[in-house]
């Protein structure tokens, strides 16, 4: 088979493979294929541990194909692939080539990841898919190949049959963040347990159980992996579920409950938010004294003008959603269906029959009347659980995002952050954002002290770790210090929010008096400290003079702008005070030196 290569001078491999012998060429794409796949497996190794991220992989193989060292992305926030790779070869890096299933990226600016790799001597990175963001897509590229590395991309420097089924489980395991950036809704998949009559319950409505334990376990492994598990109203009434991952340990995901009358029950296993929250969506206006009652209980409850799946998804995209589980029944399925909102579907099949004419279906009418109007699922899998047969693939394509690749020397970036009709606004949420790096969630470590009157400094793994263990400082009770400490060494920001958000509501006793006091002088601090030590931090908010800052929250209506700028935006209004302050001394420290 005749292979075709682009050659440039940059790329001295793929001038090599051009010039051997076709089995030496399939050699090298065989060995890159296999080790592209091993760091897209290692992306997933944090699924359902932490809220969902972008999945990077990173494994570094010396020249003799052997395995040096290996790192994934353990969450938002949190030390890159990249560095944890580079630290697990240690000297063995010098010379490898390190395999990438996606381009590095997470804050804009930060250069922790390409940084790690040029300081080990990485000679050559393969990169299974660009980033998908616009704004991060082959920055880290350019940055490695300006320091002389070599870095082929697949599907552009070479290809094959062999690279390219590699390439595509790179899509696979980031398919959440890549229909992020191209339709503006979270991933969503549609998982639902049938008998072999096609019947999800009987016809008096119960369901319990369709499915095999084994099959009911699988659902839990997907819950964990997911940022909210959604249901509509009848489920509630029907099921009282409770929609837990069920595996002791790790990431939990929002309860979401979509119901245009808000006819739910008063009591029900979903209400209880002391571990997890619940997130109740409706109609504008729906029976307000249930709202009440809901907030109460510690439910929130969101109101849409019109409540359908597609505005219900574009907002939890502007929560900074990437995947969600739809465990509804048929007729919301079928809604979410028509709206173009579900992505992939998951059927559990069990070898059981019910019959009923009036049993319900998994999906409601779709209203379509010839056999030609079917939906078919793209890349379906087939797999064995217990007795069951689970059956899924995707309803819609995972876009390509191979076009639109940044030119070499562009040097004129669109900030699509920035609204064309409100250009003096700047928006900032997750730390993946153009301005990601201004979230209480980056990866930047702060020294501070264990308290406000303690000279006692340590290291904080980010804002947010310091933030939330500031909640219990001072408290004298043993078990505030054991929060403290489970905070300031929790893995990741996202983890260090739950435990200060969740003890916060479950044991307001450890919590200090003065706390809704000094909060904003305890976040300010903490930026502070942030941006002065991190001078390229410091640089990208001067960058940002003329601008109002917003942290992008629709649901924080205190640290956020709210969803629709009714909040209060104190989190932007502390990095704008401290970018004036910053001014201010840029501004004295000219006036002294023009008059020396």
């Amino acid at each position: 088979m005749a292979l075709s290569f682009r050659i440039s001078s940059s790329s001295p491999l793929i001038c090599r493979a051009t010039l051997s012998n076709g089995d030496n060429s399939r050699n090298y794409h065989t060995t890159d294929a296999a080790f592209i796949r091993r760091a897209a497996d290692l992306s997933e190794m944090s699924a359902g541990l932490t809220s969902p991220h972008p999945n990077f992989g990173c494994v570094i193989a010396t020249s003799s194909g052997k395995v040096a060292g290996e790192g994934y992305l353990y969450a938002q926030g949190t030390k890159p692939a990249e560095a944890l790779a580079v630290e697990a070869a240690g000297e063995f890096s010098r010379g490898a080539t390190a395999y990438l299933n996606m381009e590095p990226g997470d804050c804009h600016g930060d250069h922790t990841a390409v940084s790690a790799l040029v300081q080990a001597g990485i000679e050559r990175v393969v990169v299974g898919i660009r980033h998908p963001l616009q704004h991060l897509r082959g920055s880290a590229i350019r940055e490695l190949r300006s320091h002389g590395i070599e870095v082929n991309v697949l599907g552009e420097d070479f290809e094959s049959k062999v690279l390219e089924d590699a390439r595509k489980s790179c899509l696979l395991v980031n398919a959440p963040l890549i229909h992020r950036a191209c339709s503006r809704v979270p991933f969503s998949v549609l998982k639902y347990a049938m008998t072999l009559d096609g019947k999800i319950a009987a016809s008096s409505g119960h369901a319990a159980w369709i499915s095999s334990k084994l099959s009911r376990t699988r659902v839990f492994e997907l819950r964990g992996g997911s940022d909210a598990v959604i249901v509509g109203g009848n489920t509630v009434r029907q099921d009282d579920p409770r929609l837990t991952a069920r595996h002791g340990q790790g990431h939990t995901p929002t309860r979401i409950v979509m119901t245009q009358s808000l006819d739910l029950p008063e009591k029900a296993n979903l209400w209880d938010v002391s571990e997890v929250s619940t997130i109740v969506v409706t109609q504008r206006g729906a029976r307000k004294s249930f709202q009440k009652l809901l907030a109460s209980k510690g439910v929130e409850v969101v109101e849409f003008d019109m409540l359908n799946p597609r505005e219900v998804m574009e907002y939890f995209h502007l929560r900074g959603y990437l995947s969600i589980l739809w465990e509804c029944g048929g007729t919301l399925a079928a809604s979410a269906i028509s709206s173009s909102v579900i992505h992939k579907v998951v059927a559990f099949v069990a070898p059981k029959i019910i019959g009923g004419s009036k049993a319900p279906s998994p999906v409601g009418d779709l209203g379509m009347v010839e056999m030609t109007q079917a939906l078919n699922l793209i890349d379906v899998c087939y797999e064995q659980v217990g007795p069951d047969m689970l059956v899924s693939g995707f309803l819609q394509p995972i876009p390509d995002l191979l076009p639109v690749i940044p030119s070499e020397d562009a040097t004129v970036e669109i900030d699509p952050s920035v609204d064309p009709f409100e250009p003096s606004i700047i928006f900032f949420y997750k730390t993946w954002d153009l301005y990601g790096s201004f979230s209480n969630f980056s990866p930047h470590p702060i020294r501070m002290p264990y308290g406000e009157e303690n000279d006692d400094y340590m290291t904080w793994s980010s804002v947010e770790h310091y933030y939330q263990a500031n909640k219990f400082v001072g408290v004298e009770n043993p078990k505030a210090y054991d929060c403290v400490e489970k905070i300031r060494t929790a893995r990741s920001p996202e983890e260090a929010a739950l435990i200060g958000r969740s003890t916060l509501r479950q044991k307001p006793e450890l919590v200090r008096n003065d706390w809704e006091d000094v909060k904003i002088e305890v976040m300010y601090k903490a930026l502070k400290c942030k941006f002065s030590t991190y001078p390229h931090l410091k640089s990208m908010l001067l960058s940002t003079i003329g601008t109002v800052l917003v942290e992008a929250s629709p649901h924080d209506l205190f640290w956020g702008g709210g969803r629709e700028g009714e909040g209060l935006n104190y989190l932007g209004r502390l990095l704008m005070q401290l970018r004036s302050e910053y001014l201010g001394e840029s501004s004295v420290s000219a006036e002294k030196t023009s008059s020396a």
